[in-house]
């Protein structure tokens, strides 16, 4: 295993037991945010780097109970979180690296990504694996409950130019990774740039 990867479990695996008690009223962004990819009935849907699951319940509820909705996550401890919080009725949980899915390719309507490309390796590459397993025309959610400034702020340090999430880098970054930046909000109250698979 990578150490980015030893890192990613370490730094989520100590905090998985009482992640959802330190965020207690994101429920409604998660549901907007999944509004947002514009899901229909029997849609298959993949929530990558699903920590402990909070996006669920609304994907389930998006995609009916003739879609599919998967959680795929690197972090035994969050998948176990998700279980403890009867999210796996929601969704088939999987312990797997967004880096390489054990998923077909073009086998995906749509990916629902909250707080994940901070954590991502290999942004440009993990990004490329995420349009594999969309079918094109299928879209991406790139997703946080709180927006740049208030999360730097919340960590006690400043935003950088090289900041991933800004839109002049994310912008291309998702170009070139097989995506087409179709909308971008980075507010006080969340993050949300949304993509669609080309191809």
């Amino acid at each position: 295993m990578s150490d980015d990867h030893t890192h990613v479990q370490e730094f989520f695996g100590a905090r998985a037991a009482d992640w959802d008690a330190r965020f207690p009223d994101d429920g409604p962004a998660y549901a907007a945010a999944v509004a947002e990819l514009g899901l229909r009935e029997g849609d298959r849907v993949l929530d990558a780097g699903c920590g402990t699951g909070r996006a669920l319940t609304p994907l389930r509820a998006a995609v009916g109970p003739s879609g599919a909705v998967l959680g795929a996550d690197l972090t035994p401890a969050m998948l176990q979180a998700a279980v403890r919080a009867g999210r796996d009725r929601d969704g088939q949980l999987l312990l797997a690296d967004v880096a390489a899915l054990p998923l077909r390719s073009s086998s995906l309507d749509a990916v629902f990504g909250a707080g994940l490309i901070s954590h991502l390796p290999d942004p440009a590459e993990n990004l490329r694996e995420l349009a594999r397993v969309v079918r094109p025309g299928g879209t991406l959610a790139l997703f946080h409950p709180i927006g740049r400034a208030a999360l730097a702020a919340r960590q006690g340090r400043r935003i950088t130019p090289e900041d991933l999430r800004a839109e002049p880098n994310l912008r291309p970054l998702l170009a070139g990774s097989g995506w087409r930046m179709t909308s971008y909000v980075d507010e006080d109250a969340r993050f949300l740039a949304l993509a669609v698979r080309v191809g």
